[in-house]
């Protein structure tokens, strides 16, 4: 059975990739941009496959709208997909107030508000995938993006507990984890603070950290996208690219050694 899909951020990246993987087997797309006319080449292929929408996914109610929309306008909402949302570059010490709200705004903020305004459809249907799109940067760190870590751990924790809440109720909920890719996440659509010259040494190794080694191909994530909304039972977070597993392991592991290692003065901390 054909699915109905809700996108965010569908105008460019993954987004835009995902939208014509399920319009291509003739699923239908609520696909949301904050210049719909850059889903005009969508609606030009796909004709009424395609439901475009202006979305700034702040604008808490204006998510409320978009998503009812779609479901009114097809009849219901299959798979929510959070996927807009944007990088800043800047050490910590670096970022202004706007700068890390206007992230947190977007990459958390705006998926809550697309959530919160899907679940009542989807507890009512008793089915629904609402899949966020988090990063490798959403369970590691790297220098000179603490902002973008910060929203998508925040992510990761409200989605843990979110697919807990809902599972009984129909609705899935995955994390996607990609890797490095060739999309213009550190390019035209990056945010940078002014930088402090006491960290031009850490700005320069970071540009070589793991992640954005040999980039994947936003293409090539159709086919995974279509096997997980298709599965009976998805998971709850999946990496995308080849990095991520082992800087995932390299972290897990030594977190592990470190708690272990300080196990003794942990059980002093709960007194007798």
């Amino acid at each position: 059975m054909s699915k109905v899909w809700f996108i965010t951020g569908a105008s460019k990246g993954f987004g835009r990739e995902w939208a014509e993987a399920a319009l291509e087997r003739n699923d239908q797309v609520a696909a949301t941009a904050r210049k719909p006319e850059t889903l005009d080449a969508l609606v030009d292929k796909y004709g009424d496959n395609v439901l475009p929408l202006e979305l700034d996914v702040t604008d808490r109610a204006a998510a409320q709208g978009a998503v009812q929309q779609a479901a009114e306008h097809f009849g219901r909402l299959d798979v929510v997909i959070n996927n807009a949302g944007y990088g800043h570059f800047g050490m910590v010490e670096e970022l202004t107030e706007d700068e890390l709200r206007n992230q947190l705004e977007t990459n958390l903020f705006g998926a809550v508000w697309v959530t919160q305004a899907a679940l009542p459809i989807m507890r009512e249907q008793q089915s629904g995938h609402i899949i966020q799109v988090s990063s490798i940067g959403g369970i590691s760190a790297f220098p000179s993006v603490g902002a973008y870590h910060a929203s998508k751990w925040a992510l990761e924790g409200l989605s843990q507990s979110l697919a807990q809440e809902v599972a009984g109720l129909g609705i899935h909920v995955t994390l996607i984890e990609p890797g490095g890719f060739s999309t213009d996440w550190s390019g035209p659509s990056a945010v940078h603070s002014d930088e402090n010259p006491a960290y031009d040494d850490v700005r320069e190794a970071a540009k070589n950290r793991p992640s954005a080694a040999s980039p994947g191909d936003p293409t090539a994530t159709r086919g995974p996208i279509l096997k997980i909304v298709d599965a009976d039972e998805p998971p709850l977070r999946v990496f995308f690219g080849k990095a991520p597993l082992s800087i995932a392991t390299k972290d897990y592991e030594s977190r592990l050694a470190t708690w272990n290692e300080w196990q003794p003065v942990s059980e002093q901390a709960q007194g007798s």
